[in-house]
């Protein structure tokens, strides 16, 4: 198992070193295209995720670029908004060229994207969490986040061990909520999981104490399931704090951030979710084939930005790597051929976990990719 690239002096003089085999009449640069939510209700995911492109993008040019060539970042802020998502991906293939896009913060811009990107034949990278984005396949598009699936089975699993068996649910009413709440419906009976209260909120609502108390007054919930991300978790957080609900509130991957600790404050003390091992970098055994990865990345991310590491910069970290990876595979930029080497990606230990993918996997990512986290005195902790 091995990162594809190991970023730092050794990485970038891998990249620097040689030219691309038969490319001689090739374009000096390597565009790659983004179009991130860096402001909006989802910028405490998009935001981290432009920084750490730039980041490894200015590191990897000053050493060389990929083998003589530059690379060009090209990136635009749809805030959060599938149809400005819709403008962007176009522009950055009709205008821009760009040989590849790693993007699309949610999964609304990102699936709203698809549909410009896909009849293009340009290979796309989602950074987003919803199993659509995937399955079913689509020829062009890939992405490095775990899926709402999966999230659902994790906690489910979670729930299982300790004895739950009958779960409230509430969820945001569109994109990444909507998309979690439905494949949770569909995973629960599997792990033996009986859903007995459903409520969903607005990501603008600013306060859900209506939902939660009839979720409060239904007979035998025994654990309460919040699939959001941004405002929304916290506010959830802190309103079933505040109506004194004592069963367990587990939260989806969609939070996995200090932002969610720092919004939710001392409501979040217990919460439990699925994460990838980013969060818990220093926790993780010394023989975890993801250790050296995490806790180098986390180290470089914190120092260059002076802020917490979150899973959402990880993805974005992960995306270029398999995407620089796939065009060093290839030997150029041909889209055909770069797509197909994306799809070969094999043994890469990113910041999610271990990613091999497959004509039938865009993904590539199993199960015990996820770790369960809970928090503890204001910070995250491996849960028992």
């Amino acid at each position: 198992m091995r990162s594809l690239v190991k970023w730092g002096v050794a990485a970038c003089a891998v990249f620097a070193a040689g030219t691309f085999a038969g490319t001689a009449q090739a374009a000096d640069t390597i565009k790659i295209g983004a179009f991130l939510s860096v402001t909006g209700p989802a910028s405490f995911l998009g935001e981290p995720e432009k920084k750490t492109l730039e980041m490894y993008v200015d590191r990897l040019n000053k050493d060389g670029g990929v083998r003589g060539k530059k690379v060009e970042l090209i990136h635009y802020d749809d805030a959060g908004a599938p149809d400005k998502a819709v403008t962007f991906a176009k522009r950055l293939i009709q205008n821009d060229n760009v040989d590849i896009i790693i993007g699309g913060t949610t999964t609304g811009t990102s699936m709203a994207a698809i549909k410009v990107v896909e009849p293009a034949g340009v290979p796309f990278i989602s950074l987003a969490g919803g199993i659509d984005i995937i399955d079913p396949v689509k020829k062009w598009v890939f992405k490095t986040p775990h899926t709402d699936r999966m999230a659902a089975e994790k906690v489910f699993l979670d729930m299982k061990k300790k004895g739950i068996s009958k779960v409230a649910m509430i969820s945001e009413d569109a994109g990444f909520g909507k998309s979690g709440h439905d494949q949770s419906l569909k995973v629960a009976p599997i792990y033996g999981i009986q859903i007995v209260a459903d409520e969903v909120y607005s990501p603008k609502d600013p306060d859900v104490t209506a939902q939660l108390t009839k979720i409060k007054n239904t007979a035998g919930v025994q654990a309460v399931f919040n699939f959001g991300f941004g405002q929304g978790p916290a506010i959830v957080t802190k309103n079933f704090k505040q109506l004194g609900m004592s069963v367990p509130l587990y939260q989806s991957h969609g939070v996995a951030s200090k932002d969610f600790i720092k919004l939710a404050g001392e409501a979040a003390e217990g919460i439990r979710l699925p994460a990838a091992g980013l969060v818990v970098a220093e926790q993780l055994g010394a023989t975890d084939p993801q250790k050296p990865v995490v806790t180098a990345f986390k180290k470089e991310y914190e120092a260059a930005f002076k802020s917490d590491v979150s899973t959402f910069a990880g993805h974005a970290y992960d995306g270029l790597q398999i995407a620089l990876a796939a065009i060093l595979r290839a030997g150029s930029t041909d889209k055909e051929k770069v797509r197909a080497e994306i799809e070969k990606t094999s043994g890469y230990v990113g910041t999610g976990g271990l990613v091999s993918m497959s004509p039938e996997d865009h993904m590539g990512l199993s199960l015990s990719a996820f770790r369960m986290v809970e928090v503890k005195k204001g910070d995250w902790v491996l849960a028992d």
